[in-house]
C-alpha cells in the first residue's frame, strides 16, 4: 500500500506547492493529488510539517566521507559509508569518485561499484574515475608517479561496469579524439578536467563525445585574450555541462556569477568533490602519503592547494541561492535535476512527478535536511 506524504510544500516546475498529497510506493511516486483526494484516505500519512519537499540531490563527485577515501578501500563497504554520510545532507545518489591511481585500483573500484549497484546500496549510481588519464601541469593534488596517457590498452577496463554510469574524466591532450569518441559510443560519459588543453583541443573533444568539465575553473587552462583555454571552450560550449564546487572557495562568487550569464543554468550542476572528513570531526587525513588539513569546508595539501572539499550538497544549494542571488527551485535542480540530466537518467530523478524514483529531500527554509527517502525508504539525517 502506497504511504502518503502530506502537509509539505512540494517543488513542481518553479513552484512550491501546497495542499498536494504525494504517493509513494515500489520505490517510486505512484501519483501526486490534492490532500482532499477521497485517494489518499485510509493510507499511512507522514505529516511533513510544512516543510520543503525537494527532489533527492545527486553528487557526480564524492572522493569519500563518513572517515573513508574511496582511495584506501574500494570496497562494497566503503561506497555504503561514503553514501550514508553524504545522505544526511540531501545526497540520495553519488557516484563514488577515484583520485588518480593505478589500474589495479580502478579494477578493483569498478568491481566494488557493480557489487554495490547489485547489491542495492543506498544511493549509488556508478562511478566517476577521476584520472590518471591527466595533464601533469594541471595536476593539482593527483600523484604524478600515477599519470599516464590514455590509449587502447585502457579502454576494456573504463568500459566494464556493465550498470550504473560511468563517467570518466580526462585531460582532452593525453588522449586522441578518436578514443574519446568510443568511450563515448560505449556508454562512457567523458568529462575534461585537470586539463592544460587549448581551445582547440578541447572543441575538438567536444566535437568527438566529451559531454562535461570537472570542477570548472580548477585544474584547467584558464580563459585569457588570446587563447580561450578549457575555460573558454566550458562556457561558450551551450551543450556541455559543468560541475562547479560552490563552496565559497574553490571559484568567487563573481566568477559563478559571470559563468552563469554565459550558458544555459541547466547546464551547471553543483557537485562537493568531498573527501573523508564530510560529517565528521575529521581535521586531517592522509591522500597518497601526503597530509591533507580541513579548513572550514576546505581541503588543503602541505603546499597550500585545494584538495577537495568539505561541503555537502545542501551547504552548495544554499551557497548558490544566498552568494549568487539564485532562485530556490533554480538552486535545487542545480543539485539534483540537471546532473540526472548529465548521467541521462532524468526520465528518473530530479523531479517530483509521478512515475519517478521516489528519491526526495524534506528540508526547511535554510535548506537544513530533516529526512530523506531513496527508492520510497526513509531515513532521519
Amino acid at each position: 500500500m502506497p504511504i502518503a506524504l502530506m502537509n509539505g510544500r512540494v517543488l513542481r516546475g518553479t513552484s512550491l506547492v501546497s495542499g498536494q498529497c504525494v504517493l509513494i510506493g515500489e520505490g517510486r511516486i505512484q501519483d501526486i493529488l490534492p490532500e482532499e483526494d477521497a485517494r489518499c484516505r485510509g493510507l499511512e500519512r507522514v505529516d511533513l510539517g510544512g516543510a520543503l519537499l525537494l527532489p533527492g540531490f545527486v553528487d557526480v563527485q564524492v572522493n569519500g566521507g563518513g572517515g573513508v577515501l574511496f582511495n584506501d578501500e574500494p570496497s562494497v563497504q566503503a561506497i555504503r559509508q561514503i553514501g550514508r554520510a553524504h545522505r544526511r545532507f540531501g545526497t540520495t545518489g553519488f557516484l563514488p569518485t577515484l583520485i588518480s591511481t593505478d589500474l589495479e585500483v580502478v579494477s578493483q573500484a569498478i568491481e566494488a561499484t557493480r557489487a554495490a549497484l547489485a547489491a542495492g546500496v543506498p544511493g549509488v549510481l556508478g562511478i566517476h574515475i577521476e584520472g590518471p588519464f591527466l595533464s601533469m601541469e594541471r595536476k593539482g593534488v593527483h600523484d604524478p608517479a600515477k599519470l599516464r596517457e590514455l590509449d587502447d590498452s585502457a579502454l576494456g577496463l573504463l568500459t566494464s561496469l556493465g550498470s550504473g554510469r560511468t563517467v570518466v574524466t580526462l585531460a582532452p591532450e593525453v588522449t586522441t579524439p578518436q578514443i574519446i569518441r568510443r568511450l563515448a559510443n560505449a556508454g562512457v560519459i567523458v568529462s575534461a578536467g585537470h586539463t592544460n588543453a587549448t581551445y582547440a583541443e578541447v572543441t575538438e573533444a567536444l566535437r568527438n563525445g566529451l559531454r562535461g568539465f570537472t570542477h570548472l575553473f580548477n585544474a584547467m587552462s584558464q580563459l585569457t585574450s588570446r587563447e580561450p583555454g578549457a575555460v573558454g571552450a566550458a562556457l561558450e560550449d551551450r551543450a556541455s555541462w559543468c560541475g562547479i564546487i560552490a563552496d565559497g572557495e574553490h571559484i568567487a562568487p563573481p566568477v559563478l556569477r559571470l559563468a552563469l550569464r554565459c550558458k544555459p543554468h541547466e547546464r551547471f550542476m553543483l557537485v562537493t568533490d568531498a573527501m573523508p572528513p564530510l560529517g565528521t570531526d575529521i581535521r586531517s587525513f592522509a591522500l597518497q602519503g601526503r597530509r591533507i588539513t580541513v579548513n572550514g569546508l576546505v581541503c588543503y595539501d602541505e603546499e597550500g592547494r585545494l584538495a577537495g572539499s568539505n561541503t555537502d550538497l545542501a551547504t552548495c544549494v544554499r551557497n548558490v541561492i544566498e552568494m549568487l542571488g539564485l532562485p530556490l527551485h533554480e538552486a535545487v535542480y542545480m543539485a539534483s535535476l540537471y546532473p540526472a540530466e548529465f548521467l541521462g537518467l532524468a526520465h528518473e530523478l530530479g523531479r517530483i512527478e509521478p512515475g519517478y524514483r521516489a528519491n526526495l529531500v524534506l528540508a526547511d527554509e535554510r535548506i537544513n535536511v530533516l529526512k530523506t527517502w531513496i527508492d520510497g525508504q526513509p531515513s532521519d539525517p
